[in-house]
């Protein structure tokens, strides 16, 4: 069958089940039978006819194409993604300037802000401060639940992992080390080895520069971008998501779920795998850091 409803949940039964194939039903819509990836947690349901929007109270549902849904590229976001800091209000913390440096980060991940002068005026009011707290603030890091698992069943069975991230190379190498991506991309804070300048490095790794590092490292494999899928919670994200095979808009912002059709809000990264076809026990099993 040409499309598939995939059901994620942290409790899924056979009711919950049994009332999405009516909904496909109710488009008339030829339904197949359902198949579970892992009990209790994730099932799939093959059908034909009209795509709809399925909701459920407290289930991540996503129509997908069938075919080719094992992608062989993961692009991932860091901030709220695969960590769940936004690591420039870490920083401001320090400063006693969180809540003024925090309402400006929502605005930019929802795109009321442009990227970039946010950007710059945030580090802007980082300036003196001690480059030693790019160490304490790096102790903070919380890794979202799944992440570890993600990248190792994904390049278990031969796909390549990257970060890219608006944040800065200080905590994309720490994450991509601990996580065990391929490489990562991020912004370059600038210092002169005792505090932070107050500035970042040109040019700035924004929501453009996102969907050129994907599309690079298509090239650089030989594959193409429907072979790919992204991840990302904020508006800097959306080119990359529209772009690729799979785009999945993660625990996202309001204004980036409203533009993605293939959101994961309730479960944990590794509702990724599942969206790919992948059963629980093809997972390559990996506690978060």
């Amino acid at each position: 069958m040409k499309n598939t409803l995939v059901l994620i949940a942290p409790s899924l039964d056979d009711k919950t089940v049994q009332r999405a194939s009516e909904i496909l039903w109710s488009n008339r819509g030829e339904v197949g039978t359902p198949d579970w990836l892992a009990p209790g947690m994730a099932c799939e349901i093959p059908f034909d006819g009209k795509t709809t929007t399925v909701s459920l109270p407290g289930v991540d549902a996503v129509v997908l194409p069938t075919a080719n849904r094992r992608k062989r590229l993961l692009v991932a976001d860091m901030e709220s993604t695969m960590i769940e800091n936004e690591m420039l209000d870490e920083l401001a913390d320090f400063l006693g300037l969180r809540e003024r440096i925090a309402a400006i980060t929502a605005r930019a991940m929802n795109g009321e802000l442009d990227f970039a002068a946010a950007l710059n005026e945030r580090v802007g009011l980082l300036k003196g401060l001690p480059v030693g707290k790019l160490d304490e603030a790096a102790k903070r890091i919380r890794y979202m639940p799944g992440g570890a698992t993600l990248v190792a069943t994904m390049k278990k069975h031969g796909a390549t992992c990257a970060l890219v991230s608006g944040g800065f190379t200080y905590f994309t190498a720490l994450v991509k080390t601990a996580l065990g991506f391929d490489s990562d991309a991020a912004n370059v804070l600038k210092h002169d080895g005792q505090t932070l300048a107050g500035a970042v490095e040109l040019p700035i790794l924004g929501k453009e520069a996102k969907l050129v590092t994907l599309d690079r490292l298509c090239v650089e494999r030989g594959l193409q971008v429907g072979e790919a899928l992204t991840v990302g919670d904020g508006a800097n994200d959306l080119p990359m998501l529209e772009a690729a095979g799979l785009g999945v808009a993660f625990h996202a912002k309001p204004a980036v779920a409203a533009e993605v059709s293939a959101r994961i809000d309730h479960g944990d990264l590794t509702a990724l795998l599942y969206l790919q076809g992948y059963r629980k026990s093809d997972f390559v099993e990996r506690p978060d850091p």
